[in-house]
């Protein structure tokens, strides 16, 4: 045995192929299970796929990298679910592509956001927000009252999302631009930040 160790120590290009075959099963070891159980994950009652104009605010809310200051998973620590609501749930991200959990917060979580303020307040706080929030850092995003949403790029987007597997009908994607029309870009991430959460667990 430690002859055949020494010899497999001296083999530099025999020791690399099996230290990657190692790697490499215990990778699929861990990674495969996952995959099955995401599978397994479903839906928790009355979580859908966005409609058009809450997927089209995503879509600016990624673009814009809010999710680099706001993460959007209430942890099971007692004093984020008293302040935030119910923990977060894998059956309500089932239809993020990607999902906004993390932990980065320089602003607060905002995965229980959805009705907690105005649609006005949200566009004020979109467009100026120390008009809100005095103490606030977030940079305006004024440009989003000025941008019209692209009805064909929200049915290209459904339409995507419904060949990966979410349950959009074929009705769904074509009326996705009427949905959209004469919306701002604005109107479409005040639509998206009031679905957040809508469908939580109630009580911590």
């Amino acid at each position: 045995m430690g002859i055949a160790h020494e010899k497999l120590e001296k083999n530099i290009g025999l020791l690399a192929v099996l230290v990657a075959v190692a790697i490499s099963l215990g990778g699929l070891a861990e990674i495969v299970p996952l995959m099955f159980q995401a599978e397994a994950i479903k839906p928790l009652p009355g979580v859908t796929p966005y409609p058009a104009l809450q997927l089209a605010g995503r879509d600016v809310y990624t673009r814009e990298g809010c999710y680099g200051c706001h993460s959007q998973m209430v942890r099971t620590l007692r004093f984020e679910t008293e302040r935030y609501g119910h923990y977060s749930m894998a059956g309500e991200s089932v239809y993020d592509r990607p999902f906004q959990w993390g932990s980065k917060r320089t602003g607060p979580d905002l995965a229980r956001v959805g009705g907690r303020y105005s649609d006005d307040w949200h566009r004020v706080h979109l467009t100026d927000p120390r008009a809100v929030v005095p103490e606030s850092n977030m940079p305006a995003f004024p440009w989003l009252a000025e941008t019209a949403l692209d009805g064909a790029q929200v049915t290209a987007h459904m339409r995507a999302l419904q060949r990966l597997g979410d349950p959009y009908s074929d009705e769904d994607i074509r009326q996705a631009a009427d949905a959209v029309s004469g919306k701002t870009e604005l109107d479409a991430v005040v639509a998206y930040l009031q679905g957040l959460g809508k469908h939580a667990p109630r009580g911590n």
